[in-house]
């Protein structure tokens, strides 16, 4: 029996997959819990045009993290900072803090969990930071640090 499955299924394949399984599998398991449907021609093309839509999407997602990710190499944002005695600054910049001065200073609004730092950011001047758009796609921009009020 051909099954269209709706769900990934771990010994089966991915969401989407057309494959061969045993007529009771399919009938007695895949089917009533809505893992799967039946493989008709109708199927076959609806599922075939939701994957066509679904690449065209991601191909989409992926154009404007890479229109954004050539904004952003671009970018330095500036952090300001208290610091104490001898120029150290209190505690550690953050990805959050970072997020924070790039929708401040660009509007652009970058989630912090994308942001990352490849050394904790502890002394003034410029640090670089990474920003990961997509699974394919990542941005390198500086980060300056500087003292505030």
């Amino acid at each position: 029996m051909k099954v269209i499955l709706l769900q990934d299924v771990k010994t089966l394949g991915k969401k989407g997959d057309l494959t061969e399984v045993a007529e009771g599998y399919g009938r007695n398991f895949l089917l009533p819990r809505k893992l799967a449907k039946e493989a008709t021609i109708e199927n076959i093309n609806q599922a075939k045009a939701t994957a066509a839509t679904a690449a065209h999407h991601a191909a989409v997602h992926k154009d404007e993290a890479t229109v954004l990710a050539a904004q952003m190499q671009k970018l330095t944002v500036t952090v300001k900072v208290k610091v104490g005695a001898n120029e150290k600054i209190f505690g550690t910049v953050t990805s959050k803090d970072i997020a924070k001065a790039i929708k401040t200073q660009t509007g652009l609004d970058i989630d912090r969990r994308k942001i990352e730092l490849k050394n904790q950011v502890k002394s003034l001047g410029l640090h670089t930071a990474y920003a990961k758009l997509h699974p394919d796609v990542t941005a390198e921009f500086q980060v300056n640090v500087i003292k505030g009020e």
